[in-house]
Parts: C-alpha cells; sequence; structure tokens
C-alpha cells in the first residue's frame, strides 16, 4: 500500500506560479506511475498531468500544456506538479494518484489504485 500527501497549494493571483508535491510512502514510489488530477466544485475530477515510474515518459492535458510540468524524483518519493502563469479556471482542490502494474502512462483516474487527500489551489483574477 502507498500513502500520498500533497503539499504547496494555496492562493494566487491570475498569472503567478506554484509548485505542488506528492510525498508517497509505504511501497517502492519507483514501482507506480504517478498522476495529478484536480476537482472544481460542482464539477466532475478532471486528468491533468501523468508520468510513468522512471519520469521518462509524461503527458499533459490539452487544458495545461505549456504551463504545467509533471516530473518526478524517485530519490525522494515525490512527484512534483510545476504551475505557471495560473488562470482562475485553474482553481481546484488537486490530488495525486498511484498505480503499480505496467510502465506506462494511465490517463482515466478509474485506473488509480491510491489517492492523497489534496490540496487547495485558488487563483484569483
Amino acid at each position: 500500500q502507498v500513502q500520498l500527501v500533497e503539499s504547496g497549494g494555496g492562493l494566487v493571483q491570475a498569472g503567478g506560479s506554484l509548485r505542488l508535491s506528492c510525498a508517497a510512502s509505504g511501497r517502492t514510489f519507483s514501482g507506480y506511475a504517478m498522476g495529478w488530477f484536480r476537482q472544481a466544485p460542482g464539477k466532475e475530477r478532471e486528468f491533468v498531468a501523468a508520468t510513468d515510474k522512471s519520469g521518462a515518459n509524461t503527458y499533459h492535458a490539452d487544458s495545461v500544456r505549456g504551463r504545467f510540468t509533471i516530473s518526478r524524483d524517485n530519490a525522494k518519493n515525490t512527484v512534483y506538479l510545476q504551475m505557471s502563469s495560473l488562470k482562475p479556471e485553474d482553481t481546484a482542490v488537486y490530488h495525486c494518484a498511484a498505480r503499480g502494474g505496467y510502465n506506462t502512462i494511465y490517463y482515466d483516474s478509474i485506473n488509480y489504485d491510491y489517492w492523497g487527500q489534496g490540496t487547495q489551489v485558488t487563483v484569483s483574477s
């Protein structure tokens, strides 16, 4: 089992930047593909970005590509989401998720086995 704890959220003005972190404990972190998802009030959970087990391959949703970057440091058991040029529509609770098994990128939340509690990101206009 893997425990995930997100941090780094907060209130930022439009155009600003934040870096989210997701610290993992439990099983070997490098054995899990990782993803970031977000959920705004009244909306469904939305895929943001994902990386494979090594971090060599990543994928970002169209809505964040060019502004957000997912990365991981397996030595620190942490996955990051660097967010820049933030917009009010990026306001949401951001969750990280982990998935064992094949070394690939998973886009659908249903594929993930473990989830963090989330961290709130609020972007003011």
